[in-house]
């Protein structure tokens, strides 16, 4: 493990920084770790973890200072995300998506907007991003939820799907079209709806293959009627809005995705090497070494991609679609790669919820689906390359 610890020590974090990653391994080492098995049977909302990041103040991380956070470099948080992802990666998807949802507010809103809203989300609440719909996944333009202007309120008509944390959040980010402007494009817009609102409601819960205790469920918008005063920038602005959230959401996937794939070839590390067939360690044979020099070598050069694009965006640079784009791509196939090979090492052992690693391979599935399919992203790639 020397190469892949020497590139953790490699992070160059300031010292608050630093202690704080440190604290959240021991976190993720004493709590969140040893309660992953029983909350993926039960696909209960893991309460206990969700406090327990909370106490450290997690979600200040990426808050500004002026609405009660203490925000952190992205480095930091992507160091942070793949580490709880490490031990629980249902845990991981709640955290990550609360900064997923919350960049919008935090990038777009007005200062009111951000004084009334980000303080709660600051002190621990939880914020859903609702984009997807049963006919608009990789397609944002095709969605039908809409938002049709009254006075001084919108009233919103519509419902999603695949919304995460949307059981249990304090606050929607919410995108829809604008009843006045016709093409498809043009109309998107972006509303926040808050925890209570009269005509939201939860239609249904995903029974999941793998993170199954980070909550997936539809939600229905019955003439919701909220403030204009709660509009994200102006009608129309949606699409703006988006592409900026998922250029800092992706990279988060990557990283969510490395941390499922570190911990499998842990385990499958530490197994192979206590396993005897033939009267040797599984680890002395040429054909096992193999694998691992392919996985290490991948892990290593996909994390340091991933800290190279977290410095991009800590830098201030914004064109890092394609970037991003790649890491969320690589990681996320990685992640698939290592489970399903840790899970080989382990033999039939490794088919057997007695070890992790079947876990591991059942939680990185996902990763390849959400926030664009990879199919998706090699596109954006390939794209890229056309000469204008």
């Amino acid at each position: 493990m020397k190469v892949l610890t020497r590139l953790d020590d490699s992070l160059d974090l300031p010292e608050e920084e630093r202690l704080l990653l440190d604290a959240v391994r021991a976190l993720c080492r004493d709590q969140i770790g040893p309660r992953a098995a029983a909350y993926d049977q039960s696909a209960e909302f893991p309460w206990d973890n969700i406090n327990a990041i909370n106490e450290l103040g997690l979600n200040g991380m990426f808050i500004p200072e002026d609405y009660g956070g203490a925000k952190m470099s992205y480095v930091a948080y992507l160091a942070t995300i793949r580490e709880i992802a490490k031990s629980c990666a249902a845990t991981g998807l709640i955290w990550g998506t609360n900064f997923h949802a919350v960049k919008p507010v935090i990038d777009f809103a007005t200062h009111e907007q951000k004084t009334r809203l980000l303080p709660g989300i600051a002190n621990g609440g939880l914020v859903s991003l609702c984009i997807t719909e049963p006919t608009a996944g990789s397609d944002a333009t095709g969605m039908k939820t809409r938002f049709t202007p009254d006075g001084d309120d919108i009233v919103i008509n519509g419902g999603k799907t695949f919304i995460s944390t949307g059981d249990h959040a304090d606050l929607f980010v919410l995108f829809g079209k604008w009843s006045e402007i016709e093409n498809d494009k043009a109309a998107i817009s972006v509303v926040l709806v808050e925890k209570g609102a009269a005509g939201l409601s939860v239609t249904g819960k995903e029974d999941k293959m793998g993170q199954r205790a980070a909550s997936t469920v539809s939600l229905s918008f019955d003439d919701v009627r909220i403030p204009r005063e709660n509009l994200l920038c102006e009608p129309g602005d949606g699409l703006k809005i988006l592409f900026s959230a998922l250029n800092k959401s992706r990279p988060s996937i990557a990283a969510h995705a490395l941390g499922i794939a570190r911990a499998a070839f842990e385990d499958a590390v530490a197994y192979i090497n206590q396993r005897k067939q033939s009267g040797r360690n599984i680890i002395e044979f040429q054909g096992i070494q193999f694998m691992l020099a392919d996985m290490a070598t991948d892990l290593a050069l996909c994390e340091s991609w991933l800290w190279q694009v977290g410095a991009m965006i800590d830098r201030g640079e914004e064109d890092v679609g394609i970037e991003a784009s790649m890491v969320k791509m690589r990681a996320s196939d990685l992640a698939m790669r290592i489970t399903e090979e840790a899970v080989q090492l382990h033999g039939g052992y490794g088919y057997c919820k007695d070890y992790a690693v079947e876990r591991y391979m059942r939680d990185a599935k996902i990763t390849q689906i959400y926030e664009g399919t990879n199919q998706v992203h090699r596109q954006l790639i390939g794209r890229s390359f056309i000469e204008r």
